[in-house]
């Protein structure tokens, strides 16, 4: 009969593909159950969304079949996210904060951020998404929220704000609590204010993502953000056309300034092309080809992929119950995929260089 002792030395032949260290050492193998020649166990990834988790199973598959040709395997693939906010005081609850970015507007970063956050709530992961775009709230609209009205509880004679649900998302925007035509008129103060009360007075939960919707540019929001509260990652989201990218740079050199100095997680290229629907083979390239992929090589940045125009995306964008196809969906999944394998992995090494920089046991 196959031991325990022997699944573990054949699964110690498997490694995280990014990570570069045996399952097992990470303690990825949990709750192994044999029985004969049938062996069952979960692997604990890092992310729910971890995009080489069909590969990492098929490596332990053949890893265990040397054991026996005749052994019979069922892995259960569970996700644990890390935490990179360990003694982060603000959103103790929340494990990974995510800013959407973009130097200018109208590249789609309210899609690319809403999109986002749905992709990762796909996959089981708990997900919050929070509109800090005080001056032109998009999200009650892209997620027919118009009429939403966030509830309040007191507690400890303190009044404490109650995201809205949707979809499994729990979400807040200012546009939630102002008329949709009344124009949010507010100088830089009131509007840190307004940012720290979401940050610090809102019932948000125990979140493995939380995603932030900035506005477009470099103004008070961005270091207001960044003064209430740790910033895990940046997505920045530009589209192939020149002036676009001249903004998103600034946008890159903002967060890549000493005193700042935000992880960039990768660029994104939106409206990358359009394809008719009578001609889905035909890629026509409306604002020039492959801008984002050259912004993410001159900077060194992760690209996290492409999204291109699609009538779907524009109608879920207006907040219609729209669905999007396989292809559609495919792009939307390698890019939450990227960003979530670019968090863990980033995640591991602030707890690898933490553990190794602690006193050894005596």
């Amino acid at each position: 009969m196959i031991t325990q002792e022997q699944v573990l030395d054949a699964l110690r032949k498997v490694e995280d593909p990014d990570l570069k260290k045996s399952l097992v050492d990470l303690n990825m193998i949990k709750n192994i159950q044999i029985e004969e020649l049938s062996i069952h166990f979960e692997v604990e990834l890092t992310t729910p969304a971890c995009p080489l988790k069909e590969k990492i199973k098929k490596d332990c598959i053949l890893a265990l079949q040397e054991l026996d040709d005749n052994v019979q395997v069922d892995i259960a693939m569970t996700a644990n996210v890390q935490s990179g906010r360990i003694g982060v005081d603000t959103l103790p609850n929340v494990k990974n904060v995510v800013a959407v970015a973009s130097g200018k507007g109208g590249v789609g970063k309210s899609t690319v951020s809403t999109e986002l956050a749905r992709a990762l709530s796909r996959t089981g992961a708990k997900v919050g998404l929070l509109d800090a775009d005080i001056h032109g709230p998009s999200l009650p609209t892209m997620l027919g929220l118009e009429n939403a009205f966030p509830e309040s509880r007191e507690i400890k004679g303190k009044n404490y704000i109650i995201p809205v649900e949707i979809d499994n998302l729990k979400v807040l925007s200012i546009g939630m609590l102002v008329d949709e035509r009344q124009a949010i008129v507010w100088r830089g103060p009131m509007v840190s204010s307004a940012l720290r009360q979401f940050i610090q007075d809102v019932l948000w939960g125990k979140l493995d993502y939380l995603i932030i919707d900035l506005p477009p540019g470099t103004g008070d929001v961005q270091l207001s953000l960044l003064q209430h509260t740790k910033i895990n990652g940046v997505v920045v989201v530009t589209t192939p056309q020149r002036v676009a990218l001249a903004d998103a740079r600034k946008a890159i050199g903002m967060f890549q300034m000493e005193k700042i100095n935000v992880p960039i997680l990768g660029v994104v290229e939106n409206m990358a092309w359009f394809s008719p629907p009578e001609a889905p083979e035909q890629r026509y390239f409306l604002f020039g080809e492959q801008g984002g992929l050259h912004l993410a090589k001159e900077y060194d940045l992760p690209f996290l992929g492409h999204l291109p125009f699609a009538v779907p995306m524009r109608e879920r964008g207006d907040g219609l119950k729209s669905t999007l196809d396989e292809e559609q969906m495919t792009y939307i999944d390698q890019i939450a995929g990227a960003c979530a394998q670019t968090l863990a992995l980033q995640n591991a090494k602030v707890t690898s260089q933490k553990s190794s920089n602690l006193p050894p046991i005596r």
